[in-house]
């Protein structure tokens, strides 16, 4: 398919620069045999007995570092970590440094360039521990906020526990898994009092998530590769509530790419540990989601896509066409929809 069927107009005001307080006050939009404006409080009545949710517990890394080659400021976000002290990243600007080059962020805290990359990207050397380097980033670094959210005094303290999910335990992500973002402690007591299951799986959010599409054949787009984790008990639990009858239901985008990378031709799930580069586009057999909870995304990215894929391209179109008419907030940190797929629309 061609990248412009997946475009569509939104006003720059309906880009949320913070999340709802409290976070399950956003507004939820049930796409599914019709069009309803709900709010995420509401899922424990949207949502049925034997249900399971499936959330994703990666931790958001403090990726983003301030420094100086010299006298020149450059911006750096790590992306990818090669081991052994090396991370691949974004530097900006990026063109003038060479390899060899120190990149000062703190008197105890510096990496060299050992690699320039064509696609644009570098490679940095740390020259210490992992333990060192962990505590260091955590003081020195900020949250790699999408640059949409705009921040022009800087990044801001509380972003540091906004642009975390409740489940956020594992480290390794450099993106939010943003539909996690509208759950707290309360909502879920009340999804679990109901009977509805929860389970936890990781996939570390990286460039693959949101790196623009640059192709006009969808065919042709690569999905940088992420990695994925489901253990055995989780795989278990999450095959026995569908066989009991119950829906499976990811949290984001994130879960839906991780469970369908497990899944097998039966729809059975299988313990997962392994990096995953699943491109969902239309046309794509969902074996695994039965329902899916996401955030409003970026036009002619990959996360559009996905949910067109799911919930049918023309079915999404009305939605976020519905969506801007009512004003629905946009993005990671915008409001929600909870999304049938095409075929049960039917």
């Amino acid at each position: 398919m061609r990248l412009n069927a997946f475009d569509f107009e939104l006003p720059r005001e309906l880009i949320a620069q913070s999340p709802a307080t409290p976070r399950d006050s956003a507004r939820l939009l049930v796409v599914a045999d019709k069009v309803q404006d709900r709010c995420v409080a509401d899922l424990p009545d949207l949502l049925q007995p034997g249900d399971m949710l499936v959330v994703n517990e990666t931790r958001v890394m403090p990726v983003r570092l301030s420094g100086h080659r010299g006298n020149s400021a450059i911006g750096v976000t790590l992306h990818t970590d090669m081991g052994d002290g090396r991370w691949l990243a974004f530097a900006k600007p990026g063109r003038r440094l060479r390899i060899g080059d120190q990149i000062d962020f703190a008197a105890d805290f510096a990496a060299t360039v050992s690699e320039k990359r064509e696609q644009g990207d570098i490679a940095l050397a740390f020259e210490m521990s992992a333990t060192e380097f962990a505590t260091a980033l955590e003081k020195y670094g900020s949250m790699p906020l999408p640059p949409y959210i705009r921040r022009d005094s800087g990044p801001e303290p509380n972003d540091r526990n906004r642009y975390q999910t409740m489940f956020a335990t594992k480290d390794g992500a450099i993106a939010a898994p943003t539909a996690g973002l509208h759950f707290t402690p309360g909502l879920i007591e009340r999804l679990t009092s109901r009977g509805i299951g929860l389970a936890r799986v990781t996939l570390h959010v990286g460039v693959g998530t949101f790196l623009p599409v640059k192709v006009d054949d969808l065919d042709d787009h690569r999905m940088h590769s992420e990695f994925g984790s489901i253990d055995a008990d989780t795989a278990a639990a999450i095959n026995a509530a569908r066989a009991a009858g119950g829906r499976i239901v990811a949290v984001g985008t994130t879960c839906v790419r991780l469970l369908e990378s497990a899944t097998d031709e039966k729809g059975v799930v299988h313990p997962y540990d392994k990096e995953t580069a699943l491109f969902i586009t239309p046309g794509w057999r969902f074996r695994a989601v039965d329902l899916m909870v996401t955030n409003f995304h970026l036009p002619k990215s990959t996360l559009f896509v996905l949910v067109s894929a799911f919930a049918g391209l023309n079915r999404i179109q009305d939605a976020y066409r519905h969506a801007v008419k009512e004003k629905y907030r946009f993005y990671s940190y915008g409001d929600a929809c909870l999304l049938a797929p095409e075929d049960a629309a039917r």
